[in-house]
């Protein structure tokens, strides 16, 4: 058989992650994106078979946070189809050169392709998907992306399991919120299902950039922004979608301690009938100059503080969640409402499950002050603070800066802190450890 070069390096491209696969089976050494040996590797992910290994039954049928469908708008018009994809692939002297994973920093690297689907609604609506060498994009200087900040993206993340097999975390939830803020974005919505296989296949063809380890992983970015040319506030009646990935190691650097958290009540986040509910850029640009103030003040993060009585309701870009004692000597976890003011992660919505699930605790959704930590710290009650997010998974709190006040909250002084459970099993799942319908295998 003799294969002509684009169909060798079509066929290269396509099956690179098999040949990676047998030499690690034989022990061969392997360049990948991870900078170990094959041997190496094979001990990091390997998984010995345990009867009293956890598992994890049905998630109970608890409200979804955001509508998992929604009706399209008649003038969106058509929807793209994932069966009309078309791939480009890049040429030799496209293609990056992998970083170790040591040196992985959080948005630092890019692969070598990217996925674009236009919009143009004088053209029908949604044109074909196509992936194509990762490319700078040829915007218009008026393109309203730019001007009124119409635009929006998500934060995935592909997993490379102990079996070698790629796995996504609950793609269809970051769908629906997606399409949630399409629509309170004036943006065109879009068939989830079409957009996770689409992506799925670029993660395939960029298969070698997802890291052979556990303490990395290939963190996937869909973004949706105005491109009409057009000065104004209005709608856009031309849009891109398009998706790129990093490999990433851990947002915070391993065995650093817990966090330190800035809380300036004269700092808001969000607020009743904004978009701090959305995944939208024009959330996080003004929260900069807050954060470069919290690291002069020798803080990690900003605890977002609101109202008059001071209600946390995040912290950095992650949600937050409180582990106390309530005076009847019963743990309960609590962690702000989905009232417009936070933003509903995926990454809290398990955790929620995860813990009604196991039904040890009460779980609830209620507001919290600053007020009542400072309380329950001194009465010996606050157990546990922690953030949780898709880019740092779970993050524990040691100490606030409030006021003039220094607040010591003991999360790491537990022999086993929940925590530290919840980011074990969530970590187990994503990296197939632990079998659960939450995983979203890529063939």
């Amino acid at each position: 058989m003799v294969l002509r070069s684009k169909n060798l390096v079509r066929y290269v491209f396509q099956n690179q992650h098999k040949l990676i696969q047998q030499l690690l089976v034989q022990g061969g050494p392997v360049r990948a994106c991870s900078g170990h040996g094959g041997t190496q590797q094979q001990a990091q992910l390997r998984v010995e078979e345990d009867d009293n290994f956890p598992k994890i039954a049905e998630v109970p049928p608890l409200a979804a946070p955001f509508p998992m469908t929604i009706e399209h708008a008649a003038d969106v018009g058509e929807q793209f189809k994932y069966s009309d994809l078309s791939v480009r692939l890049a040429a030799p002297h496209q293609l990056n050169p992998k970083p170790d994973v040591d040196d992985l920093a959080f948005g630092k690297y890019f692969t070598d392709h990217m996925l674009k689907v236009p919009y143009h609604r004088r053209l029908g609506g949604w044109q074909k998907p196509e992936i194509t060498p990762m490319e700078n994009l040829n915007l218009h200087p008026a393109a309203k992306v730019f001007h009124y900040a119409i635009e929006l993206f998500e934060g995935m993340k592909a997993y490379r399991g102990y079996d070698g097999k790629i796995r996504l975390f609950r793609p269809e939830m970051n769908m629906a919120r997606m399409n949630v803020t399409a629509y309170r974005s004036g943006l065109p919505t879009f068939e989830g299902e079409e957009l996770i296989k689409a992506m799925a296949r670029l993660v395939m063809i960029d298969s070698e950039w997802v890291p052979h380890t556990e303490s990395a992983s290939l963190y996937i970015r869909p973004t949706l922004i105005g491109i009409e040319p057009t000065l104004g506030v209005a709608s856009s009646d031309s849009a891109l979608l398009y998706t790129i990935l990093s490999p990433v190691g851990p947002y915070f650097k391993p065995g650093a301690k817990g966090l330190k958290l800035y809380a300036e009540p004269k700092y808001t986040r969000a607020w009743p009938g904004g978009v701090g509910d959305r995944k939208v850029g024009s959330n996080y640009g003004p929260t900069i100059h807050v954060q470069q103030e919290a690291l002069r003040h020798g803080c990690h993060q900003v605890l977002w503080l609101y109202g008059d009585d001071h209600q946390l309701t995040e912290v950095g870009v992650m949600n937050i969640f409180m582990l106390y004692m309530k005076e009847n000597g019963e743990r309960e976890l609590l962690t702000p409402p989905l009232n417009g003011l936070i933003l509903p992660g995926i990454t809290r919505d398990s955790i929620i499950r995860l813990c009604h699930q196991w039904g040890e605790f009460s779980v609830r959704e209620q507001k919290f002050t600053m007020p009542e930590i400072k309380k329950l710290s001194k009465q010996g009650r606050l157990l546990e603070l922690f953030g949780a997010g898709t880019a740092a998974v779970i993050s524990p709190i040691e100490h606030i800066s409030y006021m003039g006040e220094e607040i010591h909250v003991p999360t790491e002084s537990h022999d086993n802190p929940l925590y530290r459970r919840l980011y074990n099993t969530l970590t187990d799942i994503q990296y197939g450890k632990l079998d659960h319908p939450w995983a979203y295998v890529i063939d």
